[in-house]
């Protein structure tokens, strides 16, 4: 059996050890990775964009407060899923952090099922979002290998346009757009168009 989790990571950001280490506890108790921080600061330092993670984190701390680290990541274009633990004073602020896409709040003190569950929809969430961000990438990757001038001519392809009209556009021969035609194909690695065309709108081609 692999002594490695396989669920994913749990971040922890709060400034009180109680509350981390026994977070910490019932979720690796549960076979999640947990890596915990005192501060946003510290968490900030750590945090690799790259792993399939989720975010628990303390609305009020000293130094960055939970809301300032969620205005962070939010600068930074992170998918990551963020549920927040409040006091009981804190409800209309944990109801604003959801108004700029916090998954959820939870109120201390917090049902370990429910926290649980909440951590379960959220790493699902997180592998969704990393597979587009992979797709995404994949995509980028592929189009990056096309010339300008086929890009110019996916660009009309996408648009519906036909070689001879394609050929107008660009003041080049009919022979000349199927050739570009012929070497976008195959650098995007579409066996038909309508291949070519979900890869140029960043959608998934169907496995043959």
């Amino acid at each position: 059996m692999s002594l490695i989790p396989k669920k994913g990571t749990v971040y922890v950001v709060d400034d009180d050890e109680a509350v981390r280490d026994s977070l910490q506890w019932l979720l690796e108790g549960k076979d999640y990775r947990v890596r915990c921080f005192e501060s946003g600061e510290s968490f900030l330092s750590r945090y690799d964009a790259r792993e399939v993670a989720c975010l628990i984190v303390d609305i009020r701390m000293g130094g960055m407060t939970g809301l300032e680290l969620q205005s962070r990541l939010l600068e930074s274009h992170s998918p990551l899923p963020i549920v927040f633990i409040t006091g009981h004073g804190d409800v209309p602020m944990a109801v604003d952090t959801m108004k700029k896409g916090a998954m959820d709040f939870i109120q201390k003190p917090f049902k370990e099922d429910q926290l649980v569950t909440l951590v379960e929809r959220m790493l699902e969430q997180a592998k969704d979002a990393f597979a587009d961000h992979q797709s995404a990438a994949s995509r980028d990757a592929l189009m990056a290998r096309l010339t300008l001038r086929e890009a110019q001519v996916l660009e009309r392809i996408v648009a519906g346009r036909l070689n001879k009209q394609i050929a107008d556009d660009l003041g080049i021969s009919i022979k000349t757009v199927e050739a570009h035609r012929a070497n976008i194909m195959e650098k995007l690695n579409a066996n038909t168009v309508a291949d070519l065309l979900k890869i140029a709108l960043g959608q998934t081609p169907a496995k043959a």
